[in-house]
């Protein structure tokens, strides 16, 4: 029986895919004997049980992007779920009750990846549906403010407590206002594009246009702030000036907003103490070594302090010192822990990890047939990268610490469900750009292929 030509093309992929699903359940393994044999002196007692689980979770996988995604990217899955895993490990090693939780995380995770890519078929669904997508995305934004169900935790209320189960909604929100953000974008650029509007002797963009998509990111940008968060919000200032420009071409754009970051920051470093502290503390922790609350200085410095022990190849698996000097060394300072155990080794091959993430993102743009699936596409891969670039570069000093978790290998179960969540979603893009039947789309006119190459005007 000879198979369809399309089920053809899509076999390479699949064993690719399998294949680099191997090399990452032996990478993890190794990670595991070795974080065992440091610790304990022996192997694992859950070895067998650990090996079933891997081979569970790689066949899974495999089955659900055959069968559902056939001609989709595959790089994807396998690199996260190498990051997933060495997540778990340092987890495990720093807290083995959080890792259990993480591992139940990690299943519910893959159950919703597999639910997103069954049930969003194609990518014009999501366009069709954006005003009721951006309405549940703001109920999931305000759901932390609601009384009796809200929860404040290290001074942010961002949790909702439901009976025995946390989690954080605002993690879902913002891949719901990346679709919000991609669909409307498209609908309106010409409008934020073209100059049709005169004031005295030039011709300005028609911003009646921009005035929905400004409130809505406002109204976020407010909502977020109410909750005394500031990695969220960062984030989503980003993706959404990034796919702005990326839309419309125009720099007009992306100057305004960055007046309006710089305007916003400084009114935020003098009203609201946790962006000061986390400002101060960031030009000078060891002035704030002793401090409590916003200017702890602590957690920072023993976060340098472990990068410094870990040298180039790290102390080793299970044998730093991170994991009694650094508070919240699971989720904030993982990186800081890797930093140390691995050393920069490690941790340089954790940013590759992210950067192939990114790449493959960005190449599901540039073949996508439609101009909302590039740009919802792009916008995706921005949030994935910009949050896994403000924890690092929190970790190490470069920027102020930000409070978000590190995609995949931060313990955190509403990231970690998100995040499968989101690439589904780049799955399925990826399988309606790569599919052979589909029709090449006519050339495109230079505004939109601004999308494409990220060539603005000015």
């Amino acid at each position: 029986m000879t198979l369809p030509a399309s089920l053809r093309l899509a076999k390479p992929r699949r064993r690719s895919e399998l294949g680099l699903l191997i090399v990452g359940g032996v990478t993890v393994l190794v990670a595991t004997l070795l974080e065992s044999l440091a610790m304990t002196n022996a192997l694992p007692r859950h070895l067998v049980t650990f090996i079933v689980g891997l081979c569970l979770i790689a066949g899974g996988v495999q089955v659900v992007n055959r069968w559902l995604v056939p001609h989709a990217d595959p790089v994807i899955m396998p690199v996260a779920l190498v990051l997933n895993g060495i997540g778990y490990v340092m987890i495990e090693r720093l807290d083995p009750h959080a890792a259990g939780q993480q591992l139940a995380w990690t299943g519910l995770g893959l159950l919703v990846y597999a639910a997103v890519v069954l049930i969003v078929k194609r990518s014009r669904d999501l366009e069709r549906y954006r005003y009721l997508i951006v309405l549940l995305a703001f109920l999931l934004l305000v759901a932390p403010l609601v009384p009796g169900i809200g929860l404040s935790i290290n001074g942010a209320r961002l949790w909702v407590h439901l009976h025995s189960i946390e989690f954080q909604p605002i993690e879902l929100a913002k891949i719901l206002l990346v679709i919000f953000f991609a669909s409307y974008f498209i609908e309106k650029r010409e409008l934020l594009t073209i100059p049709t509007r005169r004031v005295g002797d030039h011709l300005l963009p028609d911003l009646r246009a921009f005035g929905p998509i400004a409130v809505a990111a406002a109204m976020a940008l407010l909502i977020i702030l109410a909750e005394r968060d500031i990695g969220f919000s960062l984030i989503l200032f980003v993706v959404f000036l990034t796919m702005l420009w990326l839309a419309t071409g125009r720099w007009t754009y992306v100057v305004i907003g960055l007046v309006a970051f710089a305007l916003a920051t400084f009114l935020a470093a003098h009203l609201l103490g946790q962006v000061n502290g986390r400002i101060a503390i960031w030009l000078d922790p060891w002035k704030y070594y002793n401090s409590t609350g916003y200017y702890a200085g602590y957690q920072p410095v023993q976060g340098e302090l472990a990068f410094g022990r870990g040298g180039l190849w790290g102390t080793g698996l299970g044998l730093g010192l991170a994991a009694n000097a650094v508070p919240i060394a699971t989720s904030d300072f993982i990186f800081s822990v890797m930093g140390e155990e691995l050393g920069l080794f490690g941790t340089v091959a954790v940013v590759v990890a992210f950067l192939l993430l990114i790449g493959s993102g960005l190449r599901i743009a540039l073949r996508s047939r439609s101009e909302f699936a590039r740009l919802a596409a792009v916008g995706l891969t921005v949030t994935l990268g910009i949050q896994a670039f403000f924890i690092m570069a929190g970790d190490v000093r470069l920027l102020p610490l930000t409070g978000v978790t590190l995609p995949f290998v931060s313990y955190g179960g509403s990231s970690l469900v998100a995040n499968y969540a989101l690439l589904a979603l780049l799955m399925r893009l990826s399988d309606e750009g790569n599919q052979p039947s589909a029709v090449p789309t006519p050339a495109r006119s230079r505004t939109s292929a601004a999308v494409v190459i990220g060539a603005g005007k000015r």
